[in-house]
Parts: C-alpha cells; sequence; structure tokens
C-alpha cells in the first residue's frame, strides 16, 4: 500500500501540474498510509491514566540525529491548536513533505535501530527491511511542491481510513503506459538535477570555506614576512656590531696572549729550578720512608714474640695453679689423718683410764704416736709455710712480668704510631 500510495501520488501530482494543498485526495490517503506504517509493530506504552500507542515518540527522537530537524519539531510544539500526540506526528510529517527532507529524517531514523528498538518490536516494518525500501521511495516525493495549512487544520481527531478504490486498476491505466515511462524519466531527470544540485551547493560552500581560510593563512603569512623581515634588518644590524667587537676582543686577545706568553715562559724556568729541588727532596723522603718500613717491621716481629713470651708466661701460670690446687689436696688429706690420729689418742685414753695397767704399757705406743704427730704437724707447717712463699713468689714475677709486657706494648705502640705518621 506504500508503494501503490507513494507512486498514485506522484503521478497524479504531474498530472495535476501544480501546487498540492490539505484538500488533495491522494496525498490525504498518502499520509493514511504513512501513519499506518510508522505505527506497524509500535510497542505500548503505561502511561498514568491509561495505554498509550502513538508514533510522535520516535519521531521526536529525529532531532536529536538530524540537527536540521529541530526546526520542525520546535514548530510543532508551539502549534495552538494541537493536544495529543498523534496530531503532534501528523503535523511533523506534513512540515517534513514540504520542507521535501521526509525521506532524510526517515533514513536517519532507520539507521540506529538500537533507538527504535525502544519504541517497535522487533518485527516491526521500521525494524525490517521493508523501512529501507519504503524511505528508498520516499525521495521520489521530492518532485511534489506542496503548500499545507497545518495550523488551523484539526489534526488530533482524523480518522484515518484507507480508500483502495484509489488503487483498482482499469482500462485507461493499461493504455497510459508509456505515459508513466515518460513520467518516470523526467522524474529520474529531475532527481538527477536536483542531486547534482546538492552535491554542487555542497561544493561551493566547501570552496567558499577553503577561500576564507586561504585568505586568512595569507594575511598571517603577510604579517609574518613582515615581521620576517624587520627581524632579519634587526639581524644584520647585531652582525655588524658582533664583528665590530669581534675584533676589538681579537685585538685585546692577542696583546693579552703575548703578555701571557712572557709570564709563562717566566713560570716555566722557575718550575724547572723548583723541580729539581722537588726531585732532590723525593729521593730523601723516598729513603726516609724505606728505613721507617723497615724500622716498623723488625718492631712488628718484636711484637709477636712478645705476644708468644706472653702466652708461654700464662701457660706458666696455669701449670703453677694447677701444681697449687695438686699440694692443697695433699694438705687436706694430712689434716684427714691427722684427725684420725687424734681419734686414735682419744680412744687410747680413754682405754688408759679404763685400765692403768695397760696404760703403762702402752705409754711408749702413745709417745710414738705423739712424735709422729708432731713430725706430722711439723711437716704441714712447713708445707703452708712453702705453699705461701710459693704463691707469694708467683703473683709477684706474674705482676712483674704483666707490667713488663704492657711497659713493652706500649713502648711499641708509640713506636708504630710515629713511624705510620
Amino acid at each position: 500500500m506504500a508503494k501503490l500510495s507513494i507512486k498514485g501520488l506522484i503521478e497524479s501530482a504531474l498530472s495535476f501540474g501544480r501546487t498540492l494543498d490539505s484538500d488533495y485526495p491522494p496525498l490525504q490517503q498518502f499520509f493514511v498510509v504513512m501513519e499506518h506504517c510508522l505505527k506497524h509493530g509500535l510497542k505500548v506504552r503505561k502511561s498514568f491514566l491509561s495505554y498509550n500507542k502513538t508514533i510522535w515518540g520516535p519521531l521526536e527522537l529525529v532531532e536529536k540525529l538530524y540537527p536540521e530537524a529541530e526546526e520542525i519539531a520546535a514548530s510543532v510544539r508551539d502549534l495552538p491548536g494541537l493536544k495529543t500526540p498523534l496530531g503532534r506526528a501528523r503535523a511533523w510529517l506534513r512540515l517534513a513533505l514540504m520542507q521535501k527532507k521526509m525521506a532524510d529524517y526517515l533514513r536517519c531514523l532507520i539507521i540506529q535501530r538500537d533507538l527504535l528498538s525502544e519504541f517497535y518490536e522487533y518485527h516491526a516494518l521500521m525494524m525490517e527491511e521493508e523501512g529501507a525500501v519504503i524511505v528508498g521511495l520516499l525521495v521520489g516525493l521530492n518532485v511534489i511542491d506542496a503548500n499545507l495549512c497545518v495550523k488551523g487544520e484539526d489534526l488530533d481527531s482524523q480518522v484515518g481510513v484507507i480508500d483502495f478504490s484509489m488503487y483498482l486498476k482499469s482500462d485507461d491505466d493499461i493504455g497510459g503506459k508509456e505515459r508513466n515511462v515518460q513520467i518516470a524519466a523526467i522524474l529520474d531527470q529531475k532527481n538527477y538535477v536536483e542531486e547534482l544540485n546538492r552535491q554542487l551547493n555542497s561544493t561551493v560552500s566547501s570552496l567558499h570555506a577553503r577561500v576564507d581560510s586561504l585568505e586568512k593563512s595569507n594575511t598571517k603569512l603577510i604579517e609574518e614576512l613582515a615581521i620576517a623581515k624587520n627581524n632579519i634588518i634587526k639581524l644584520q644590524e647585531e652582525n655588524h656590531q658582533l664583528r665590530s667587537e669581534n675584533t676589538l676582543i681579537l685585538m685585546k686577545t692577542q696583546h693579552h696572549l703575548e703578555v701571557t706568553k712572557v709570564d709563562v715562559e717566566a713560570e716555566l724556568q722557575t718550575y724547572k729550578h723548583s723541580r729539581q729541588g722537588l726531585d732532590e727532596m723525593y729521593n730523601e723522603a723516598r729513603r726516609q720512608l724505606r728505613e721507617e718500613s723497615q724500622l716498623r717491621q723488625d718492631m712488628e716481629n718484636e711484637l709477636v714474640v712478645q705476644v708468644s713470651m706472653k702466652h708461654e708466661i700464662e701457660l706458666a701460670m696455669k701449670l703453677l695453679e694447677k701444681d697449687i690446687h695438686e699440694k692443697q689436696d695433699t694438705l687436706i688429706g694430712l689434716r684427714q689423718q691427722l684427725d684420725e690420729v687424734k681419734a686414735i689418742n682419744m680412744e687410747m685414753y680413754q682405754k688408759l683410764q679404763v685400765s692403768e695397767d695397760a696404760m703403762k704399757e702402752k705409754n711408749e705406743i702413745i709417745g710414738r704416736l705423739e712424735d709422729k704427730t708432731n713430725q706430722i704437724n711439723a711437716t704441714m707447717k712447713q708445707l703452708e709455710q712453702s705453699d705461701k712463699d710459693l704463691l707469694t713468689q708467683t703473683r709477684t714475677i706474674a705482676m712483674s712480668f704483666v707490667k713488663c709486657a704492657s711497659h713493652e706494648a706500649q713502648h711499641q705502640y708509640k713506636l708504630v704510631k710515629d713511624i705510620s705518621f
């Protein structure tokens, strides 16, 4: 039906031969068919009071995708007699047809199918390939000139009914094929001319923009050229000034070089004499260094010997302490024997009191025992005295050796410090 409606509208408009108005029947049928096409597969939206099913939602989306459609949308919203979204959608279709941009607007809409999916079901006409075919057919409507009065027309309460009698074939239609071919050729030529005109307009606008940019760049280049010339003049003056300063600096430098050359020769002679004295001082210092190194080596060897002697003295001290401990153990054993003898004496003394006869007989034994006890006591005293003397001698020897070793170490440390210094 959309194909038949568009074809019939184009043929009747060309045969009519003047601007169409709102009362033209094929034009009214075209709007009814387009309304049915846009309503096909439209999702039902729930409103506050009832269910809402209108085509104004997707048509209102066009102004976001196509900036030139903002003027139509604003005009539709400003119309005072429209109260329903369907009336606004009908007014939008009529204004788009008068602007000859209905095909462009709907083409931008069907390209964005992800946005259309919010308003249409997946099987809707606008979501299928047939929608693109209808948009292609709408391009032919650009040959029609329409002058529609939207402001005073009641678009909210119109009932859209398709009149199929307008599309039934008759015998006159069979005879008019040649006329249709001629009309199609004329339409193709007009579409070609309009498309060529659009391309030429876009080319002219791009050329104008390019000319403006070139003029701006040319003025900028002229200004930059003048600035560059001024800079060249300034640079030439600076170059001349720098050359004159360079000649003055060159003359001063040559004079300074001559004076410096005389001073350098005098310093060279002084350096030669001072170097000879420095060589002699270096040889003397080197000889002293060798002697000091040899002396330091000798002191280090002596220090090693003193350290080894210190270790030997420490070992002797340990052995002496071990001997003292052994003698102390022996002294303890002798004391135990003395205690045993005392116990025997006490026992014998008790036996002597019990038996005076046995006492007389054993007086000699007691005397011998007493002698033996005296000897043991004397021996013990001698041992204690010898231990004390030996311990004092050992301590005296150790202290003297330690003092000697510390004094010797301090002396060696001072010598090594002097040598290193």
